[in-house]
């Protein structure tokens, strides 16, 4: 009896209750004109809705977010007792869909806005005609209005306009007939403007299932930051990118593997695979590349800012990289990179680049890093911890060996082997911003190297020497030790040592990290006498892009010259240059302390 009933229930008497449902599912406004059984018998019904209307959430401003013209559809009655919904027939008719994502990231479409779906719509075995389908997002600035079409023999077709990051764009997809034969459904995508061309073509394991997908994807356009707006994985701005992969989709998980191609002039390939679990984002992949510049991974509106900010403050060594976490707290993992042939405007001149980058609750560890230098090498550990902290926490440890100052500083008269230290700790959002407020330790040495005799003689303050001795003649470097102790962004020298076989050069000042200028007195020694011997300091000043050696202008005056004459008859030139245990130095400079 109870299944006769069933079969013969008026469905028209549940239109107050559907109505109500959707409410609750949506938050906005919801009616129904008319609802009407087809049939009079059937545990299989064929059900007709007329004038559906589910309004904007309050939220989303005015409007109507749903309306439908008719809709019909043969349900099976027993699964619905069992609270699953299934249709053997769905046409539709006059669909209009305005799809809404704010800033903030909450959407129409979903229950209270974020969070789960509001209940998963197929496509399998669905009739589409005369519908609509408009998308806002103001979260990634794009937005698309496109009519819909799909039919269970002929397939879907989506074709419209639209806009992303302001840049026009063309949308045009295709897939297969919605009725499901157990084989892969093929679909293809084609988004096409002056600034982003993305091309996506594969199967899903069911008509419209994205849960299950695989596709080969290509993408051209204006920078990373043009399809970020896409795919939505916190790409940056950078050069040009022509770019392709392969990608597969087990939800909630996504493998991209035989990612290659170029951004700017540099060359990468690699692959990641995204895990999702727990309300967490984990990433594990590998990143290849060469040549490349990291002069490609700027914008040209980035390099702009950048080019402002320096008109503003000055040439700076230290880059305004930003290290700030704050997207990525919820994202967890390791991608392993390997850069070789490095070019571009880096300073110092790095020709490679390797290492191992783990995120982990808002602590990023690169160990190891690795620079390559044309000889020698910059290795050690970097960190940037944002845990519970809004300002992060940058740590340097990293260690020159096997370098050259060639190496480091391009072509020089001075030829020497170096190794240096950097132990830096401080808070900053970007690079400039957290070594400008460190504290720790800067240190470089350079030992058993030759400079020019004209050279080593004017460190010592030695005119004479400097003037008269043959330009081709070599000296003797016995070391150079440049250590600055470093709190509050500012360094002190703690030794400036420079020590030849013709004599001395000591300094005494700050070098300010936070401006980068430099403020340091020099004075000098002959380890022997001298027929012209400067008196008095030099000032090293100007920046460390820029610096420059100030002699006071009384040194060079005829008056000083007549001094230092004077001084070298009577014999009252002042202590020659003491002997420097140059190891020990050394050893005192580079050690952990």
């Amino acid at each position: 009896m109870a299944m006769l009933i069933l079969a013969a229930f008026p469905v028209a008497w549940f239109k107050p209750q559907i109505e109500r449902w959707i409410q609750r599912r949506y938050e906005a406004p919801a009616t129904i004109v008319r609802i009407n059984r087809l049939d009079r018998f059937s545990l299989h019904p064929v059900i007709e809705i007329q004038g559906l209307a589910i309004g904007q959430p309050a939220w989303a401003g005015t409007g109507q977010f749903v309306t439908l013209r008719s809709a019909r559809m043969r349900l099976a009655l027993l699964p619905l007792l069992q609270g699953r919904f299934h249709t053997q027939m769905l046409i539709l008719d006059g669909l209009s869909l305005d799809m809404i994502r704010r800033a903030d990231g909450r959407k129409n479409w979903t229950r209270g806005g974020t969070g789960a779906s509001a209940g998963a719509f197929s496509l399998e075995g669905v009739t589409v005609a005369n519908s609509r389908v408009r998308y806002r997002d103001a979260k990634q600035a794009r937005s698309f209005d496109a009519i819909l079409t799909a039919d269970p023999t002929h397939g879907v077709r989506l074709l419209g306009t639209g806009k992303i990051r302001g840049s026009a764009v063309h949308l045009a997809a295709d897939g297969g007939g919605t009725k499901s034969d157990g084989r892969p459904w093929p679909f293809h995508i084609r988004i096409e403007g002056k600034d982003l061309d993305f091309n996506a073509s594969g199967t899903m394991a069911r008509p419209l299932d994205m849960a299950q997908m695989t596709a080969d994807m290509t993408a051209r356009g204006s920078d990373l930051k043009m399809l970020d707006a896409l795919i939505e994985a916190g790409l940056f701005g950078t050069q040009p990118i022509d770019l392709k992969a392969h990608v597969r989709h087990d939800a909630p998980n996504w493998m991209v593997t035989g990612l290659a191609g170029t951004i700017g002039g540099s060359h990468i390939a690699g692959a990641v695979t995204v895990r999702r679990q727990d309300g967490r984002t984990r990433l594990d992949g590998e990143v290849n590349g060469g040549p490349f510049s990291f002069d490609d991974l700027a914008s040209d509106a980035g390099i702009a800012q950048a080019r402002a900010i320096e008109r503003q403050i000055g040439k700076r060594i230290l880059p305004g990289t930003r290290i700030a976490l704050d997207k990525l707290g919820h994202t967890d993992g390791t991608i392993r990179f390997r850069l070789r042939g490095l070019t571009g405007s880096a300073n110092p001149p790095f020709t490679s680049a390797t290492g191992t980058l783990t995120l982990d609750h808002s602590l990023i560890t690169l160990k190891p890093i690795r620079f390559g230098l044309s000889r020698g090498t910059v290795e050690g550990t970097v960190t940037v911890d944002q845990r519970s902290r809004t300002i992060p926490l940058m740590t340097v440890d990293l260690t020159l060996g096997g370098a050259t100052l060639d190496a480091l500083a391009g072509r020089t008269p001075v030829h020497s082997g170096l190794r240096g230290r950097i132990r830096l700790v401080g808070s900053g959002r970007t690079i400039r911003d957290a070594v400008g407020r460190s504290n720790g330790t800067i240190a470089i040495a350079a030992q058993e190297g030759m400079l020019p005799a004209r050279l080593a003689s004017l460190l010592g303050f030695d005119v004479g020497r400097g003037i008269t001795t043959d330009a081709d003649k070599q000296s003797r470097l016995n070391c150079a030790v440049f250590r600055l102790g470093v709190r509050s962004g500012v360094g002190t020298a703690d030794p400036l040592v420079v020590d030849t076989s013709r004599g001395q050069t000591r300094g005494e000042g700050t070098v300010s990290l936070a401006t980068e200028k430099i403020a340091i007195r020099l004075s000098g020694a002959p380890k022997q006498d001298s027929l012209l011997r400067f008196p008095g300091n030099a000032t090293l000043g100007g920046t460390l892009s820029d610096p420059h050696l100030d002699v006071p202008q009384k040194g060079k005056s005829a008056g000083a010259l007549l001094k230092m004459l004077g001084r070298a008859i009577t014999g009252r030139q002042g202590p020659l240059a003491p002997e420097v245990n140059c190891p020990a130095l050394i050893a005192r400079a580079l050690a952990s302390r």
